[in-house]
C-alpha cells in the first residue's frame, strides 16, 4: 500500500492551487505533505497542506476536514491561522500561515545536547511564559467549544520573529458542537494522551489540560521520568491502570531551579480524573503566575 512517504510530488512544483503556486515541499506528516506556496493575491509565502486522495480513507479525509474547519473559525495570536480550503482532482487542501522558526520539540531535542549540562533545559521564566501563551491558545479555543487532543511538543511552532509558540495541527480536534454521532476513536500521541481519551471516553478540554501538562514537565527537565515500554500499547494500558500517574519523580527532584511547588502544579494537571485537574486553562495560567511571582521574580 502507498504510504505518504513514497509518493512522489514533484509534478506539483509550479502548479496553482487556489489563490497559490506551489513553489517547494517544505515537510511530510502522518497523512499529509505540506509545501510552500506563493499566494498571488496578496503576494505573500504561506504553507498549502495537502491530503492525496489516494489515501484517503472515510476517517482521514474526516481527520483533514475537521482540522480546517476546526481552526478556521479560530482567531488568536497562538493558533495557526487557516487562509482557504479546497479541493483538486487529486487531492483536499487547505492553506495557511507559513511560520519562520522552529517546533518546540526541535528546541528541546537541541537543548538538550548543550555541552553544559546546566544548560540541557530551557529555562524556567523562559518555559513559564511559554506555557502562559500556549494555555491562552487552549483557553480560547475551548470557549469556542473545540478542543485539540493531540498537544504536544511537535505541534507548537515557535515563530522566530515574533518569538510566540503557534498551536498548530488541529488534525484530530474535536467540535464539541458537532452532531455527529458516530463513535470516536482513539486519537493522540500516548505519552501526553489524558487517561479519558485512551478509553474512548467523552473529552474535553481537560484533556488538553492534562497534554500541556506533561508538556510542560518535559520542557523543566531533561528527560520524562517515566518507565521504558516495550510497546505503545504497553504504555497505554499502564496510564489508563495507575491513577497515582505514570511519573517516578517530582520535577523539583530532577531539576535544583525548581521549587517544589511545581510539583503541585504539573501533577494538578495530570491528574488521572479529569475532575481533579485544572478546569481551565485560565486556572493553570493563574498558578503558574502565582509560582513566577514568589519564585522568579525579586
Amino acid at each position: 500500500m502507498e504510504t505518504i512517504s513514497s509518493i512522489n510530488v514533484d509534478h506539483l512544483i509550479g502548479n496553482e492551487i487556489g489563490s497559490s503556486t506551489i513553489v517547494r515541499e517544505l515537510a511530510r506528516g502522518g497523512m499529509s505533505i505540506i509545501f510552500i506556496a506563493f499566494q498571488r493575491t496578496l503576494k505573500r509565502q504561506i504553507a498549502v497542506k495537502v491530503l492525496p486522495k489516494k489515501l484517503i480513507t472515510p476517517k482521514t479525509a474526516s481527520l483533514f476536514q475537521q482540522e480546517a474547519e476546526s481552526a478556521a473559525i479560530l482567531y488568536h495570536p497562538n493558533i495557526i491561522p487557516i487562509y482557504e480550503v479546497g479541493e483538486t482532482d487529486d487531492f483536499l487542501f487547505f492553506t495557511m500561515q507559513l511560520v519562520a522558526g522552529d517546533t518546540l520539540s526541535t528546541l528541546l531535542k537541541r537543548t538538550s545536547k548543550n555541552i553544559i549540562p546546566s544548560r540541557r533545559v530551557l529555562p524556567v521564566e523562559r518555559s513559564i511564559k511559554l506555557m502562559f501563551q500556549v494555555l491562552d491558545a487552549l483557553d480560547y479555543a475551548h470557549k469556542q467549544h473545540i478542543i485539540h487532543r493531540d498537544i504536544k511538543p511537535g505541534n507548537i511552532l515557535l515563530d522566530s520573529v515574533s518569538n510566540r509558540p503557534i498551536v498548530t495541527d488541529f488534525g484530530i480536534a474535536k467540535v464539541l458542537r458537532s452532531d455527529e454521532d458516530s463513535k470516536p476513536i482513539v486519537q493522540g500521541t500516548p505519552v501526553y494522551m489524558a487517561p479519558e481519551q485512551i478509553l474512548n471516553r467523552d473529552v474535553d478540554g481537560r484533556a488538553d489540560i492534562y497534554a500541556a501538562g506533561v508538556m510542560f514537565y518535559q520542557m523543566l527537565v531533561e528527560k520524562l521520568p517515566i518507565p521504558v515500554f516495550k510497546s505503545t500499547v504497553s504504555l497505554l494500558k499502564l496510564k489508563v491502570k495507575s491513577r497515582e500517574g505514570i511519573f517516578f519523580c517530582k520535577p523539583s527532584e530532577l531539576n535544583s531551579q525548581l521549587h517544589p511547588d511545581i510539583d503541585e502544579i504539573i501533577f494538578k494537571a495530570t491528574q488521572y480524573d479529569p475532575a481533579n485537574r485544572y478546569q481551565t486553562g485560565r486556572e493553570f495560567i493563574k498558578d503558574l503566575e502565582d509560582y513566577l511571582r514568589h519564585h522568579l521574580k525579586n
